[in-house]
């Protein structure tokens, strides 16, 4: 399972949200990590790793290309800025393309203030949709993020309290379509 995050801010605060879901699926006995889009350092995108030849992509390009393959599901924890997406995310998103088919995905959305991202949110179902993602229905979204999650990446107050109690269904969600389409991978690999 990966789990990404975009912002690219000094001060970004969503990082906590990235991974404290990181750490709930582990909790689950998922194989969880966390793709920071800073971390991975992509270009703004200029050639998905498909236009480039066999071997001569990037290699921090190609490196992620192989882990989103093996994925079996992916959570996007996806930034609202000004109305819109968190544009980290969508670039290193935009980057691959086969490399999403038929997998699930989840969203869970955050802001600063009290929307939680939900317009980011609703632009990110077509979006995933488009590159061969299954969006799962259930979504998590958080409030004031930087309240709902403290320093240390604790749930705290409402928000917190929010986050804790909707993640036990956004988890089975994600896990059940996890298991669906490893069984149906299984049981055709070459028309997969």
């Amino acid at each position: 399972m990966l789990i990404f995050y975009g912002s690219y801010r000094r001060d970004r605060v969503g990082i906590r949200l990235a991974r404290w879901l990181t750490a709930q699926f582990a909790a689950r006995g998922c194989d969880a990590e966390l793709v920071d889009a800073q971390e991975v350092g992509l270009p703004m995108l200029d050639r998905r790793h498909s236009d480039y030849p066999e071997g001569e992509a990037p290699a921090a390009m190609a490196a992620l290309a192989d882990r989103i393959a093996a994925a079996d599901g992916f959570v996007f924890v996806a930034g609202e800025y000004n109305w819109g997406m968190q544009p980290g995310l969508k670039n290193l998103t935009d980057h691959f393309l086969a490399q999403w088919f038929r997998r699930p995905a989840a969203i869970a959305s955050y802001s600063g203030g009290r929307l939680a991202g939900a317009r980011s949110n609703s632009m990110w179902h077509p979006t995933l949709t488009e590159l061969g993602m299954v969006v799962i229905p259930a979504t998590l979204t958080v409030g004031q993020v930087g309240q709902a999650l403290d320093a240390s990446d604790a749930p705290q107050g409402e928000g917190g309290a929010a986050l804790v109690r909707g993640f036990p269904g956004f988890a089975d969600e994600l896990l059940w379509w996890v298991e669906a389409v490893k069984a149906r991978r299984a049981h055709s690999p070459a028309s997969d």
